[in-house]
């Protein structure tokens, strides 16, 4: 059994300080740890966690996940869709629910069975954490020179790896909504590209642009290519949950988050955890057209939905209903000057730019551009033949 302590401390050593996960009762005095020692971010789900962890690579952290193994199937989307393509390097720790020949809860039983086979499948580099304290430190070192090549890694932990390790007394924290404003007119209904070019052209040298998953980034792309941007390609929903691990980890940036209403919806949980956590240096903007537009324009349920009712109750401190591009880019400059986590809802058009095309450029290249421009992160320095996949 491992002292978590001293464990902890020896990952503190190598500089991981920051953890964002979803707790796991093999994993608890880790968690625990983590909250009373370092920088701990409680994700909603388990994707969220990778989703925030990577944001805070971005700004310059060597961040760590947990999670339960059986969360791991809830982060297979940005494990194989957001760190494979971007090349993001991240620490984890899964907990082995359901090993054979330990009891465990029945629905723990397969996944116990799968939980490495998946790991290999997805290309992630992985480990069972030794219980032993100075292997584990070797373990350590191993995990680091694989990060150094931009390959994730991970450490299958058993039940009974870690001794007892008390959370101190957490100081909850209550962030109430100060500025609501409901829909009280016509909306303008403008095309996406429309809505993007009007963000666009209020950035300046200290913003970041995070576009979500399908049209947005392409259509963001084809507005203008710019070393400020990122397009997500994969891990739909996971936008704002990158937003914030980035916001948290690099407070002198604005950091703007272009999202769409299927992606908001597929993980809606993320915007309690930014009302949460209030990073007032970014801004979540929604570009609704109630609708699936790079599958093929299927409905969503967004017209049944009161985002900027649930952004509000979630904490964010503003919510505001725009009705058009004029009301959109007085937000935005408003909002350049007073700051404060803002939650921007406009309704868009259904329509996309003619023979509209992808990004030229791959997403690990977006993310070592993106990584310049941030802070000179040191990996950002390294020759394009020294990346290699997750």
């Amino acid at each position: 059994m491992i002292n978590t302590r001293m464990f902890g401390d020896e990952l503190k050593k190598l500089g991981f300080t920051l953890f964002s996960g979803v707790p796991c009762s093999f994993l608890k005095s880790l968690i625990n740890y983590a909250i009373n020692e370092c920088e701990y971010i409680a994700a909603a789900n388990e994707g969220d966690a990778v989703a925030i962890a990577s944001g805070a690579y971005m700004g310059g952290k060597k961040p760590v996940v947990l999670m339960q193994n059986s969360g791991l199937t809830n982060a297979v989307s940005p494990l194989t869709s957001l760190l494979y393509p971007f090349r993001i390097p991240l620490l984890g720790f899964v907990s082995l629910r359901g090993e054979l020949g330990i009891p465990d809860e029945p629905q723990h039983e397969l996944m116990g069975r799968i939980t490495t086979q998946m790991l290999d499948l997805m290309q992630v580099e992985w480990q069972y954490l030794s219980g032993d304290l100075e292997e584990a430190r070797g373990q350590l070192l191993q995990a680091e020179q694989h990060l150094e090549q931009n390959k994730s890694f991970f450490f299958v932990v058993r039940k009974g790896t870690f001794n007892e390790e008390a959370l101190q007394k957490q100081q909850t924290a209550i962030h109430l909504n100060q500025i609501k404003v409901a829909g009280h007119g016509k909306d303008q209904m403008p095309a996406r590209h429309e809505a993007l070019t009007v963000i666009n052209a209020m950035k300046d040298d200290n913003t970041v642009q995070l576009a979500t998953t399908g049209k947005t980034g392409r259509e963001l792309y084809e507005v203008e290519d710019s070393d400020h941007n990122l397009y997500m390609v994969g891990s739909m929903g996971c936008i704002s949950s990158f937003g914030l691990g980035l916001a948290l980890t690099q407070t002198n940036k604005d950091i703007v988050v272009i999202d769409g209403d299927g992606s908001l919806l597929m993980r809606m949980g993320s915007l309690a955890t930014s009302g949460y956590y209030q990073p007032a240096n970014m801004i979540h903007i929604l570009l609704d057209n109630n609708a699936h537009d790079s599958t093929g324009g299927q409905s969503t349920v967004s017209h049944n939905t009161d985002f900027v009712t649930i952004a509000a109750s979630c904490g964010y401190a503003k919510s505001i209903y725009v009705h058009s591009l004029e009301q959109l880019k007085a937000s935005l400059k408003e909002w350049k000057m007073t700051k404060g986590l803002t939650f921007l809802y406009l309704k868009i058009s259904k329509s996309s730019m003619d023979q509209l095309g992808r990004p030229g450029i791959k997403p690990y290249e977006v993310k070592e551009r993106l990584l310049r421009f941030v802070s000179n992160h040191p990996s950002a320095d390294k020759e394009e033949g020294e990346i290699c996949g997750p």
